[in-house]
């Protein structure tokens, strides 16, 4: 083998080994928020905005469908416009805090976690240190780890060992490393327990934005997002989450 030939050689050898190594490297949660985070570090937008259809499957069987209007910065903060935006209706999502807005006029704020934000969005661009933090002090036991066949592919599953549907956890699909799946229990009964799903993910600019999310109760759906109109790395204005400016800035179109 000529010198050439054997730094080909080499070349490849260290090309495929890399994806081998590091699938070794995951062997806990902490690893496989780790593995998400670099994935997308250096190209994950910052922004993104979109209008949602949001649906509520009553026991009854009828439904209620209301229009949204979101914008995310990510990492930590989301808005959500419920109707026009001049009815003043919404919430303000910011580090851990939720404001909710009623006509206008600031009518509650309490602390909330989002782990659909956390697992969705914030894990792409905030330390992983960070993001292990707060999945912990949500109650998910990052040293619970195991592999998962589901649909006809392979997910890292975090919080739950093999078998295991009654704990706290979340299913990050393999191949991609994105948040396809979450258990947790319901607040009004705690033996009951949510399966959120994000789906149809659309690859955007530098990662990727699950068009449709659903939520079931003991697998029956009870709410529903589709996603249009998704734009990525959008200015927004410094107001955008400003708790004292919701009613005054606006993203979205009147």
């Amino acid at each position: 083998m000529n010198m050439n030939s054997k730094k080909l050689w080499l070349a490849f050898v260290v090309l495929f080994a890399l994806p081998l190594a590091h699938a070794d490297e995951i062997r806990n949660g902490q690893d496989v928020l780790r593995a998400m985070h670099d994935r997308y570090a250096n190209s994950w937008y910052g922004t993104l905005t979109f209008e949602q259809k949001s649906t509520t499957f009553n026991p009854d069987g009828t439904t209620k469908v209301e229009a949204w209007h979101e914008a995310l910065s990510v990492p930590g903060k989301l808005r959500i416009d419920i109707g026009a935006p001049s009815d003043g209706n919404g919430y303000l999502l910011v580090d851990g805090t939720v404001t909710i807005f009623h006509g206008g006029k600031e009518t509650g704020t309490r602390p909330l976690v989002n782990m659909l934000l956390v697992l969705g969005f914030d894990v792409y661009r905030q330390t992983p240190d960070a993001t292990s933090k707060v999945v912990q002090g949500e109650g998910y036991d990052l040293t619970k780890f195991h592999e998962e066949t589901w649909n006809g592919q392979t997910f890292y599953v975090v919080g739950a060992d093999k078998g295991d549907l009654k704990s706290k956890q979340f299913w990050v699909e393999k191949n991609r490393l994105l948040f396809v799946r979450l258990f947790e229990p319901t607040k009004d009964d705690p033996a009951k327990f949510h399966q959120i799903l994000f789906e149809d993910y659309r690859q955007m600019s530098g990662g990727w934005v699950a068009a449709l999310v659903e939520v079931k109760v003991d697998d029956k759906k009870v709410f529903s997002e589709e996603y249009s109109d998704m734009k990525t790395n959008v200015k927004l204005a410094p107001g955008t989450f400003d708790p004292k400016q919701f009613n005054t800035t606006h993203w979205e179109k009147p």
